[in-house]
């Protein structure tokens, strides 16, 4: 897997760009707490980089989720919004958020890789 980072906490899988997997990282739905419901965006919709594609709410708090790069959502995870604690249990695997078809892969150049974002969880 190829996965990339952004500084809002998300992280992306690179390896198809007709199909790239977005969700939220570890550190995200630690802070985050337990999710209880996610509103994730509309198959078909296109969103620019850093545009608000979806909400994660916790029993914390209510966080927007971000579009890492530009592009069209080509798919979204049904069985994360029937069980949102998929995001906690699992939130680099079966607790993605949702699959885009980018529209400017020269964008995941400006996103973080893994040493890049345990750098930038060190200053937080």
């Amino acid at each position: 897997m190829t996965t990339l980072y952004t500084p809002d906490h998300e992280w992306i899988d690179t390896q198809n760009p007709e199909a790239a997997v977005v969700g939220i990282t570890l550190h995200a739905q630690d802070a985050l707490g337990d999710v209880v419901f996610v509103d994730l965006p509309a198959v078909g919709a296109t969103f620019a980089k850093g545009e608000v594609a979806g909400v994660v709410e916790s029993v914390k708090a209510a966080a927007d989720l971000y579009m890492p790069v530009d592009g069209e959502i080509v798919e979204v995870n049904e069985a994360l919004r029937s069980d949102p604690s998929l995001a906690n249990s699992d939130p680099m695997g079966s607790g993605w958020f949702f699959k885009v078809r980018v529209s400017n892969p020269s964008q995941f150049g400006e996103l973080m890789d893994p040493p890049g974002y345990d750098a930038l969880l060190k200053t937080l």
